[in-house]
C-alpha cells in the first residue's frame, strides 16, 4: 500500500515536504527536536557534533529532577542517542575529540544515578557500554599510556556504582606496559596514603548506641 509508513513511501514525499513534517513535529517534542538538531550539526562536521553532544551531556549533568521509572526509558534513549552520536558522528573524523567525549559520558554516572531510579539495569547498561566504546577509540586514538592511566585512576576512584568495574580490563591492551605501571604505581600510592580523621570540631553526634 502506498500509505504504509515505508522507507520508500516516505522517500516518495520528497525531501521538501518531509523536511516540513519534521520540523512540525519537532515543535511539539522536545527529544526529536534535540535529535534532528544532533543530525545537522553531524552534517556540519564532527567539531560541530562534538559541540552539540558537549552541550547536551552538560545539561544532563546539571539535572536535578528526579528519573522515575516512567521516565527511566527516555532517558536511557537520550543516553544511547549521545553515546551513539560520539562514535558516529565524532570518532571518524577526530577519535581524539571523540575519547574526551566518552571520558565526559562515564563521568555522567555519578551525579545521574543519584537523582534516578534503575532498578532494572537500563541506564547502568548505557554505562558500561560506553566503558567499552571508551577502550575501543583510545585503541584508535593512542592516547599517550601515562595520561591515559591518570584518567583511568580518577576513574575507578569515582567508581560509585560500579559503571568502571572492567575499565582496566578493556583499556589494559592500549594502556600497554608504561601505563599499566603507571596506574599500578598511583593505586599502591593512594593505599599508602592515610585515610584523614576529621578534627572534634567537625564532628557532629547524631544519635548514642546503647553503649554510649
Amino acid at each position: 500500500s502506498k500509505t504504509t509508513v515505508t522507507t520508500e513511501n516516505l522517500e516518495a514525499l520528497g525531501a521538501a515536504r518531509l523536511a516540513a513534517l519534521l520540523v512540525e513535529l519537532g515543535d511539539g517534542d522536545a527529544d526529536l527536536k534535540r535529535r534532528l538538531r544532533l543530525e545537522l550539526a553531524g552534517a556540519a562536521g564532527p567539531a560541530e557534533a562534538a559541540r552539540e553532544i558537549r552541550k547536551r551531556l552538560t545539561t544532563i549533568a546539571r539535572g536535578r529532577a528526579f528519573i522515575d521509572w516512567e521516565k527511566r526509558k527516555a532517558f536511557a534513549a537520550d543516553l544511547a542517542t549521545q553515546r551513539r552520536a560520539i562514535l558516529d558522528q565524532v570518532a571518524k573524523g577526530d577519535p581524539g575529540e571523540a575519547l574526551d567525549l566518552l571520558w565526559q559520558f562515564t563521568a555522567l554516572a555519578n551525579p545521574v544515578f543519584e537523582r534516578c531510579d534503575d532498578s532494572s539495569g537500563t541506564v547502568i547498561g548505557e554505562f558500561r557500554t560506553a566503558c567499552g566504546d571508551l577502550a575501543d577509540i583510545a585503541a584508535f586514538a593512542r592516547p599517550d599510556p601515562r595520561a591515559l592511566a591518570d584518567r583511568t585512576f580518577e576513574a575507578i576512584c569515582a567508581n560509585d556504582y560500579g559503571q568502571y568495574d572492567d575499565l582496566i580490563a578493556r583499556l589494559a591492551p592500549v594502556l600497554g606496559r608504561e601505563g599499566l605501571e603507571h596506574l599500578k604505581a598511583r593505586v599502591e600510592e593512594l593505599a599508602r596514603t592515610p585515610v584523614p580523621a576529621p578534627s572534634d570540631k567537625d564532628r557532629k553526634m547524631i544519635g548514642w548506641a546503647s553503649g554510649g
